[in-house]
């Protein structure tokens, strides 16, 4: 139902991901019987979780150990990892500085070009260690380096902006990266977003791509929503898309799976972005945390960088276990940070989903006190969900 702002300016109540809580059903089961497994552009993972294509969270060796944790990681191709022949020191400068020299320095440390031979050296590494080869790049990076990450045996290739569409304006001096070519004739599987609408989300698939991101400025360290004033909640966005990913299906027979990108914490945020519709998710501040995250404790956004208009900035996140420990425990922590696969077995067997396609159809409701009731002790003692 419309809500009228004033004359001649109507809105849509849109919903987070905190406003709402999952309905138990009428069975449950054994988490143990929970099938987490899914699909994206022909590669099956057991976890449907992918670690951002944020410098505080991925490099070669997350991407490795991700991929055998039965995860997958995104490097990303216009960050440190493929402007620096050693990018150990540069992620200790970034680490060490205060927030006032923060900006700066990363304006200054990412204006060192991207070196193509760098792309195909960590594309080739993540192989050689036995990894899953995903990378992201913008659109106009895709279009500069696609044929690089082609050549270099990557597996899957994900072509992100803050909002990626079929219909994009360039100036007479800029060529926009075409999107149906471009999924066309690249050899592997291209992933599309953000966007965080039906339409949008419907034109990216029909455009050729193997799956679909979703989401605006929910990210931890993100800042594009204060910035530009743009964004959809994420349970409303991932609904919507997923939406459309469902008539696509009925309409070509070929399944687009739906990703659920940024705003996401804890085993329970996944959970309820899987039962809004998504197929997976994305999330990078809970995998900064790990001991094993190139950030060293800091998480930073894709745009932070940009010499114009930085849309992001530096959030400490502190270490607070393994990678193994977040993604599949034992959990040390008791605020949903830690074991995710298990949060999310759990959260299956408890509303009696057998599977992702049938999470994905349990009964949702408005609870925007889900987070709050009866906690009061938990908030005056700072635990569990008082953190």
């Amino acid at each position: 139902m419309d809500i009228q702002i004033g004359r001649g300016k109507a809105a849509r109540r849109a919903y987070g991901i905190d406003e709402i809580a999952l309905v138990p059903g009428p069975r449950t089961l054994d988490p143990s019987l929970a099938d987490t497994r899914w699909r994206i552009g022909g590669i099956e993972r057991e976890i449907p979780i992918i670690a951002s294509a944020m410098d505080g969270v991925v490099d070669v060796r997350m991407a490795v150990e991700l991929s055998q944790l039965g995860a997958l990681g995104v490097l990303n191709l216009e960050g440190i990892q493929t402007r620096y022949e050693n990018p150990e020191p540069i992620l200790d400068r970034i680490a060490s500085v205060g927030k006032e020299e923060f900006v700066p320095l990363m304006q200054e440390l990412y204006a060192t070009p991207i070196k193509p031979e760098l792309i195909e050296r960590r594309i080739q590494e993540i192989k050689q260690k036995g990894g899953i080869a995903a990378v992201s790049a913008t659109p106009a990076g895709a279009s500069k380096y696609g044929l690089v990450v082609a050549n270099a045996g990557a597996d899957l290739f994900f072509v992100q902006a803050t909002v990626v569409s079929t219909s994009h304006l360039s100036p007479e001096s800029v060529t926009p990266l075409d999107l149906p070519q471009f999924c066309k004739e690249m050899p592997i599987p291209v992933i599309l977003g953000n966007c965080v609408t039906y339409e949008v989300a419907l034109n990216l698939m029909k455009a050729g791509a193997a799956a679909v991101l979703v989401g605006i400025g929910p990210g931890a360290a993100c800042t594009s929503r204060g910035v530009l004033g743009v964004g959809i909640p994420q349970a409303t966005a991932v609904a919507d898309c997923a939406a459309a990913r469902d008539d696509y299906y009925q309409e070509t027979g070929n399944y687009v799976a739906v990703i659920a990108d940024g705003g996401l914490i804890t085993g329970g945020d996944i959970c309820k972005c899987i039962a809004c519709g998504a197929d997976g998710v994305m999330i990078g501040s809970p995998f900064a945390r790990a001991k094993e995250a190139p950030g060293r404790g800091y998480h930073w956004g894709m745009a932070t960088p940009s010499p114009v208009l930085p849309r992001g900035t530096r959030i400490r996140v502190g270490s607070t276990g393994t990678l193994k420990q977040i993604l599949r425990g034992p959990a040390a922590l008791d605020d949903g940070t830690h074991n995710l696969l298990g949060a999310l077995q759990t959260s299956m067997g408890t509303l009696g989903a057998k599977n992702i396609k049938e999470m994905q159809q349990v009964e949702v409701v408005i609870a925007p006190s889900l987070l709050t009731e009866g906690k009061v002790y938990q908030k005056a003692q700072q635990l569990g969900m008082g953190k």
